[in-house]
């Protein structure tokens, strides 16, 4: 991000995280308390269950906000909805018997942003707000792991920014309800995005925020997964 760093962050940007499940919008760890399952005869899974969020916003001065959430799953041949995240399945080009490509339409929410009276460091800024963001995906499926890229815009217009995702995983099941996967990826956000969220305008420097151009910058992450029955 450039020698010089925002005083709105909490940290670095660029920082490894260890989590469940990472969203956009800050460091966010959905562990599930509770899932269930069905299929239908159309082939159509369906879930509800119960998880909880521990976030905490990458802007100094703020709180850790621990909150219970609902997770929504449905999962068939044409369609994925997961949280706050919806794919449209395209067809997929098979490599091998063991190999394929797999390739969808994305699109989610972000949460990401803030007002001014989240923080005192935040008290006179303009607000920065969350929203939807679009793209496209593929991902390699083969015996040993999956490796999957997925490319962003802002779609809100409120950041213009874009965003690249690089991720390589591995799933082991545990009998029929159970599975667990490691992740291990890379995250880059374009200046646009990062100027919008952790940039200060000229309007809003005071004496211990000086004005602040954001730069392009890459959040390395790592994690894991997991889902239990009822």
């Amino acid at each position: 991000m450039g020698s010089h760093q925002s005083l709105l962050l909490n940290g670095r940007l660029t920082t490894i995280r260890l989590a469940t499940a990472v969203f956009i919008g800050g460091l966010v760890i959905a562990s599930p308390l509770a899932f269930a399952d069905e299929e239908s005869s159309d082939g159509t899974t369906w879930g509800l269950g119960v998880g909880a969020i521990s976030e905490q916003d990458p802007y100094a001065g703020m709180d850790r906000e621990n909150t219970p959430f609902p997770l929504l799953l449905v999962e068939n041949r044409y369609i994925s909805v997961f949280g706050p995240e919806i794919e449209f399945k395209l067809p997929s080009l098979v490599i091998s018997d063991s190999q394929q490509l797999n390739f969808g339409i994305v699109a989610q929410y972000d949460e990401s942003g803030y007002e001014q009276g989240d923080a005192k460091i935040l008290n006179g800024m303009s607000e920065r707000e969350g929203g939807f963001w679009a793209g496209a995906n593929v991902a390699w499926e083969n015996e040993l792991f999956e490796v999957s890229a997925e490319w962003l815009t802002d779609v809100s217009g409120n950041s213009d920014g874009q965003r690249f995702d690089l991720g390589l995983e591995r799933t082991w099941d545990f009998g029929e309800h159970i599975m667990l996967t490691p992740y291990l990826g890379a995250s880059w956000q374009d200046d646009k995005n990062i100027d919008y969220y952790f940039g200060v305008r000229d309007s809003e420097v005071r004496f211990d925020r000086p004005a602040y151009s954001g730069e392009s910058a890459t959040n390395i992450e790592a994690g894991g997964a997991r889902r239990v029955p009822v």
